[in-house]
């Protein structure tokens, strides 16, 4: 196994790695974490879905939820910081990171909602505390309306949005065109192919501007797979590009909303967009609840931000 390298780390943890010239430096990329976790496999309609466990099983448990087209390993900082405090899992939802895709897609809400209780229900969680970022928040949220005895507390990064059409009287008939216009669109659709990761890696650059080197390259290596003729592609279906035509209206989910009962930290990013989507105080729509806005922050606040966002998190879980 040429270029094999066995690193050394904290609490007799080793993590193995091998130089992938002119894209992997090891330097860069190895100082950026100290420790691995293990992947495991659950089940969730027939489908094998995968999740990171950090270890500490007798800690409080921590499930940290990725968004849409990300993967578990977004939240690697993070767990590396709190993974002495709490027992931390982080899955990856059905179509997404190393979970299997959906044949002939249609993802929606509700299966991820069904992957999150089923992680939770198999492996003993409830209660718990959730991090949760984007899409997942919003799946995360409504688990917690739908299960608020399983939810102690919960911190969302821009997890309150939604479709257009939640807040637009969007005709039926138009809903299911665009639905199947969009499907046969995806259908037709082969996942983008990058000569080398290097590709990819300033692709990944481009998408958040806020990211280190170091950040990009490891996020690049855990959300792309190299296809048969040496290319990269990321791992997301494309599938997950669709909308479902049909879901909870915006007062449905603010009803759900109003069963919550836990404490809610609601965090946004200064320079994200969606604060211009969703005007006013998401915080308003809960029982308990505040926001904080992280200036110098877009949408992944928990990567522009980590120091601080690592910070909140810890004062939040902690304080009565």
């Amino acid at each position: 196994l040429s270029g094999l390298r066995i690193h050394g780390l904290r609490r007799g943890i080793f993590l193995i790695g091998f130089e992938l010239p002119g894209f992997w430096r090891k330097d860069v990329y190895m100082s950026s974490l100290r420790a691995s976790p293990t992947s495991h496999s659950y089940f969730s309609q027939g489908l094998r879905l995968h999740y990171l466990d950090w270890g500490n099983p007798e800690a409080p448990p921590l499930l940290l939820v990725h968004g849409n087209r990300d993967h578990c390993h977004n939240w690697d900082w993070v767990a590396q910081e709190l993974r002495d405090e709490y027992h931390i899992l982080a899955p990856d939802f059905r179509g997404h990171g190393d979970s299997e895709h959906i044949k002939g897609g249609n993802y929606s809400h509700t299966g991820y909602l069904y992957d999150l209780a089923q992680l939770i229900h198999q492996q003993n969680l409830a209660p718990l505390k959730i991090v949760a970022h984007s899409l997942g928040g919003s799946v995360a949220l409504r688990y917690a309306g739908t299960y608020p005895e399983n939810v102690e507390k919960m911190v969302v990064i821009e997890g309150t949005g939604g479709p257009s059409w939640l807040y637009q009287e969007v005709p039926v008939h138009e809903r299911i065109q665009s639905f199947v216009d969009s499907t046969r669109g995806s259908a037709g659709r082969t996942p983008r192919r990058y000569a080398t990761l290097e590709e990819a890696f300033e692709r990944m650059r481009t998408e958040n501007k806020h990211l280190s080197e170091a950040q990009a390259r490891h996020l690049t290596v855990h959300g792309s797979n190299q296809n048969e003729d040496g290319t990269y592609s990321w791992k997301f279906d494309n599938q997950t590009h669709v909308m479902a035509p049909f879901d909870l209206t915006l007062a449905q989910t603010q009803q759900l909303w109003s069963r919550i009962n836990a404490p809610l930290l609601l965090i946004s990013g200064s320079e994200s967009e969606f604060g211009r989507h969703q005007p006013g105080d998401p915080a308003e729509h809960f029982n308990n609840a505040r926001s904080v806005c992280f200036d110098h922050a877009g949408h992944w606040v928990q990567h522009d931000q980590l120091d601080r966002f690592v910070g909140e998190v810890r004062e939040f879980f902690k304080g009565e």
